[in-house]
């Protein structure tokens, strides 16, 4: 079974690929555990085995868990609620926006230049935060169930983060927009997002083969970026007490799939 997840506000998220289950410390010092059946799109099984698609159906399923997450903790802890992320988030957009509608120098130049501001003010508010503990703590309890190990041995680093999608989608998003240039629509609304929906659906294509060619050289290279962010940036060794936060959220994800029927 392949698990993911993301960092809460004070807490972690696990997914496997039918449940999800989250873990939040409470300002009591307490710890509110909650989960669930993650949402399913209809025609789920035939949509997944269509390439390009695939990913698609995958991230969406991810992401529709989150308002489930929000209601049933009954608080802010989605990281997106935290006004220093939402303000960097906005400053983000608004200057990708504004370099990606210049005409000036390369495409290559600008896809890549966008890249780096877009996530410059987001990066910096995750460096040393809460948040980049438990996104530290999330990595070591998927890597600890993955191995069998403790988790305060593994590393908070790990192959299948978010941000290790990075340099896939600059690769996917600056061949999109150079296709969309040479036919001349990359002013068109709806030509410029179905291929932007290209875009992502083939950089999780690229993610997936990633994760299962981590040796490869070009899985290596592709993944570097994101490693690095992670070593950076977007994570930071938890304490024993934030571990501990996600321990009970990967009982709790595993104690749904025990209770799961035999497919």
């Amino acid at each position: 079974m392949q698990l993911g997840g993301m960092a809460l506000r004070d807490g972690v998220l696990l997914q496997s690929d039918g449940y999800w289950a989250a873990a939040v410390r409470e300002e009591d010092g307490g710890v509110k555990v909650v989960s669930g059946a993650k949402p399913q799109l209809p025609a789920r099984e035939t949509l997944r085995q269509v390439p390009v698609v695939r990913g698609l159906v995958r991230l969406g399923e991810a992401m529709a868990v989150l308002p489930a997450v929000r209601r049933k903790t009954g608080r802010p802890v989605l990281p997106q609620e935290d006004p220093r992320m939402l303000a960097a988030t906005a400053a983000s957009a608004v200057a990708t926006v504004a370099l990606r509608a210049s005409r000036r120098g390369s495409p290559l130049v600008r896809e890549l230049a966008a890249a780096g501001i877009g996530l410059a003010p987001v990066l910096l508010v995750l460096r040393d935060s809460r948040l980049s503990r438990y996104h530290g703590a999330e990595h070591k309890s998927v890597a600890a169930y993955e191995s069998g190990g403790d988790a305060a041995a593994e590393h908070k680093e790990h192959a299948r983060c978010g941000s290790n999608l990075v340099a896939p989608m600059v690769v996917t998003s600056l061949a999109a927009n150079l296709v969309l240039r040479a036919a001349g629509k990359e002013r068109q609304p709806l030509a410029t997002f179905l291929a932007g929906l290209v875009s992502i659906g083939t950089a999780m294509e690229l993610f997936s083969w990633m994760s299962r060619h981590q040796d490869h050289p070009l899985a290596r290279t592709l993944g570097k970026p994101g490693i690095e962010m992670q070593r950076l940036f977007t994570t930071s060794e938890p304490t024993t007490d934030q571990l501990d936060v996600a321990d009970m959220a990967l009982k709790e994800l595993l104690r749904l799939e025990g209770a799961a029927p035999a497919a």
